[in-house]
Order: C-alpha cells, then structure tokens, then sequence
C-alpha cells in the first residue's frame, strides 16, 4: 500500500499546474492533500471525481482558506470530519478516515508565523490531538499521521536551523510537542528510514530562489504508530514534483 500527502497551496491552483497528470500517473491506494482552499462546491466535477479514487473533503468556514482532502481507491469503513471540536473543525484542518487494517489521519496543522495569537492556536490544536492520540490509542493500535505539520524537529530538518530557532516552525516548544508524539509510540518514518540523510526539505520560502538552491525545512511528515513499524517498506520526499511551494511525501505499507 502506498500512500501520499502533500500540501498543495490550493487544490484549484494545482489543477493548472500538472496536477491531474501527477496523480494518475502514481501508483498510490491513498492521497491526501492540505492547504485546498476549497470546499467541494467550489470544485470542479473532475476534482472531486477523480478515476478510481473515492474523495472526502474538509473545508474551513472562511472561504479560500486551509482544508483537507483524501482521495482513496480503498472505501473507508467510516470517515470523520474534524475533531469533535468547534475551535478547530470550523478550519477544515482534520479529515480521519477508518480502514479495516489502520486508522488514518489527514492534517494540516495551524501556522503560528502569523501572531502571537496563532502560535498559541497552533499549540491548542497540538495538545488537543495529542490527547486525542492518548485516548485513540486504547483502542486502535494501527495509526497514521500524515500532513503538513508546520514544524522541523531536529536541525537536519532545516537548512538554517540557528538562523530560525526564534521563527514559529524551529521554536522549543514545537519541536518538543513533536517529542511527545514520539513518546507516545509514533515513528517519524522518513526519519526512521532515513537517520542521517541531509538537505531533504519538503517546503521551500517562495522568496529569493530557496528552492532552487535547496534553502528549505522538513514539515510535512508521515508518523506511524509503533505496530506498524514492521509494515513499512519505504519513506520518500519528492522535491522534483512541482506546483506548490511544499512537495509531496510518500510511505509504503505492506
């Protein structure tokens, strides 16, 4: 099983930039994508109904803004929009979806560059999932994590890392919440696979040329549950698909 995440800067935006042919070409089960910036209404017919891929969509209130969407040619056994909580559901960051064999979680977590006010937002929603995670983990043991998660972990996450260590992305307490998921049983699994391997970025500032010469951060990860450790093949980044200012990420599952 193959399944992929990527941020993609708005799902409308992407669908002129090579999206349709990206993701019919793949030989993935599952594709989620953040930052859509769209609700299903907005949408055109051939997004919301691509080939062989049943779709679900979380849309935030405000228009043109956040949301999440999961294609998957598996049919989910459940789908549940948001996490039961108004704060965080009204900005369509959150879509879970049930399969027989693994719980799956589609994120795209709160960016706290913005204010003083969205970095305590960000870590709201943080806390709230993790503690979400504490209660879920009594009874499904077969979980992933994946999407934009708006941090780097450790300083091979970033190309800057001393520059940043005061920006919101690369702050303490972020990158400690990102401790605690892994306390609790989760494995980075890029990270497992990959322990040591450098300048494997998954965003890049759309200023100044920092893709193109490689300036960039990890944030977009895929964490899975300790029971699925011995599940996993492979753990990708792929900075040669364009289209948005993230690139796509990849794990597969046996």
């Amino acid at each position: 099983m193959k399944i992929y995440s990527w941020n993609v800067n708005g799902i409308r935006a992407i669908a002129k930039k090579g999206f349709f042919d990206w993701i019919n070409n793949l030989d993935a089960d599952i594709v989620c994508l953040q930052e859509t910036k769209a609700s299903p209404d907005q949408l055109s017919f051939d997004l919301t109904e691509i080939g062989p891929f049943e779709s679900s969509f979380a849309a935030a209130v405000k228009k043109g803004y956040s949301g999440v969407a999961t294609y998957s040619k598996i049919k989910p056994e459940s789908i549940q929009i948001g996490l039961n909580n108004q704060k965080f559901d009204q900005e369509g960051r959150t879509i879970i979806t049930k399969y027989k064999n693994f719980t799956l979680f589609n994120i795209y977590f709160p960016n706290g560059k913005a204010s003083v006010e969205r970095l305590a937002y960000k870590m709201d929603y943080y806390n709230f999932l993790l503690n979400y995670l504490k209660k879920l983990l009594k009874t499904e043991k077969n979980i992933v994590i994946c999407g934009d998660v708006n941090t780097a972990h450790q300083e091979i996450d970033l190309a800057r890392p001393k520059e940043n260590e005061l920006i919101s992305g690369f702050l303490k307490e972020e990158r400690a919440w990102i401790d605690e998921l892994l306390e609790l049983g989760f494995i980075d699994s890029f990270r497992h696979i990959n322990p040591a391997k450098k300048d494997a970025y998954t965003w890049w500032s759309q200023r100044s040329g920092a893709r193109q010469r490689n300036v960039g951060w990890r944030i977009d990860y895929f964490f899975i549950s300790q029971n699925l450790l011995k599940n996993l093949k492979s753990a990708e980044v792929h900075p040669q698909v364009l289209g948005s200012d993230h690139c796509p990420i990849s794990i597969e599952l046996s």
